[in-house]
């Protein structure tokens, strides 16, 4: 018998529980588990810990109207973020008891695998350096559709980690349960507290991004970065590589990350639409990055491809010359994330070889649109366009950076006529592999 379920103004049929993922997001459904109340919020009962679930958050961008829910959820991020970090920065009044569980299970894991589809598994790739160089732990980040089928004696007892929006992606899904089927210690970070990730996982670590409506994944992105910044920063301190002061100092420039962005949003949107109309034909564009900044580029061309439609790929910056460099022309023009940490020897390594080759494309013709940190002036001489990025440090830099792409997708969009809030041929959560 085909499941019925109303919503206010309408009624949805569907033979299958998993059509309603989407409502599911929205607190509509009841996952067949007991629940209850504490301390009037209603929780859930996990594996391992009981947990409050995420229910929408209440953010202020809503007060304002916009013409899309892709740009509306671009404007809540400050919000979502700001819910999401109180929740799980060192520091916190609950955050150590929270991560408690997380510790248990990943604490004493030589190796951690991430596994994840899409943007989450891009989060998981800037999370990879997070936890490498926060917490020392060496880091495998899969694709969800193939770690399902790889050789169980490819790494030694690892903790896994899977990162999904919906909690219910069909991959994600079968690579949580492979991994526990193989006895190894699961986590899992969503933006539902009542998937089936979520309670099916050692523990979870839910985002607090509220509902997402454009299927593009916008605020649930960044905060999947927060959260693993979060986690790397819980590792760090059990594993002894981080004193209690330190871990709390970096949740302070955490924190700090919500206001950058929402100060910045009215000029990045403003410049973003500016520049548009000189790329809105271009037929290839080339997002590059370094270090974690990588994971941005990919994240970047791929909001490109689902939202506009535009064919763009995104490489470590280190790789342009290796092949990607004949397709470059003014009409395959390049986004190259320069942003840099004053205070990190590395951090600064790595811009000044992404600013050598931006002199280098630039001797070649090439068309360059930069992401540069503020008070920069020598990344402006070498790029036709360039976008200021708030200073923070090399690994927070990754979720500012990744907000005027998201809007340069939209604009993008909007400019080429689609429906930005609903791609062809793509859904929010991916049920069936």
């Amino acid at each position: 018998m085909p499941h019925i379920h109303s919503w206010p103004g309408a009624v949805y049929p569907a033979n299958e529980v998993r059509f309603f993922v989407p409502l599911l997001q929205l607190g509509a459904l009841l996952p067949p588990r007991q629940s209850r109340l504490t301390n009037n919020e209603p929780t859930y009962r996990s594996n391992r810990m009981l947990q409050p679930m995420t229910d929408p958050v209440s953010l202020t961008a809503e007060t304002t109207t916009f013409p899309h829910a892709m740009l509306r959820e671009i404007y809540e991020q400050p919000q979502a973020l700001a819910a999401t970090i109180e929740h799980y920065a060192p520091g916190g009044p609950s955050t150590a008891e929270t991560f408690q569980p997380t510790v248990d299970a990943l604490g004493r894991r030589d190796r951690l695998v991430i596994a994840a589809s899409g943007s989450s598994r891009h989060a998981g790739l800037a999370g990879e350096i997070m936890l490498e160089d926060l917490a020392g732990v060496p880091v495998d980040v899969e694709y969800a559709s193939e770690y399902t089928y790889r050789s169980t004696h490819t790494l030694h007892n690892p903790g896994v980690v899977v990162i999904s929006q919906s909690g219910e992606t069909a991959d994600t899904l079968a690579a949580l349960r492979e991994a526990q089927a193989r006895g190894l210690a699961t986590v899992a970070i969503t933006n539902n507290a009542r998937s089936s990730m979520a309670t099916e996982a050692s523990a979870s670590l839910p985002t607090f991004a509220g509902i997402e409506r454009a299927i593009p994944a916008t605020k649930s992105f960044t905060t999947q970065l927060a959260v693993l910044y979060t986690l790397a920063l819980h590792l760090a301190r059990f594993r002894g590589r981080m004193t209690q002061q330190a871990a709390e100092m970096h949740g302070r420039q955490l924190r700090g990350i919500p206001a950058l962005i929402q100060a910045a949003l009215p000029s990045w949107h403003k410049q973003i639409e500016a520049i548009t109309p000189q790329l809105e034909h271009s037929t290839t564009l080339l997002y590059l990055g370094r270090g974690a900044h990588y994971a941005i580029a990919r994240e970047g061309a791929l909001k490109l491809k689902e939202s506009a439609y535009l064919n763009a790929e995104g490489y470590p910056a280190g790789e342009l010359k290796h092949g990607p460099n004949a397709l470059v022309s003014k009409d395959a023009p390049l986004i190259m994330i320069a942003t840099a940490d004053a205070n990190d020897p590395d951090s600064f390594l790595r811009y000044s070889k992404v600013l050598q080759l931006m002199k280098d494309m630039r001797e070649q013709g090439a068309r360059i649109i930069a992401l540069a940190t503020e008070g920069d002036d020598e990344v402006p001489r070498y790029s036709d366009s360039c976008l200021f990025i708030p200073a923070s440090n090399d690994l927070l830099s990754t979720i500012l950076e990744v907000v005027p792409l998201q809007l340069l997708a939209y604009t993008l969009s909007i400019r080429r006529g689609i429906d930005v809030d609903r791609p062809r041929n793509l859904v929010k959560a991916v049920v069936e592999e």
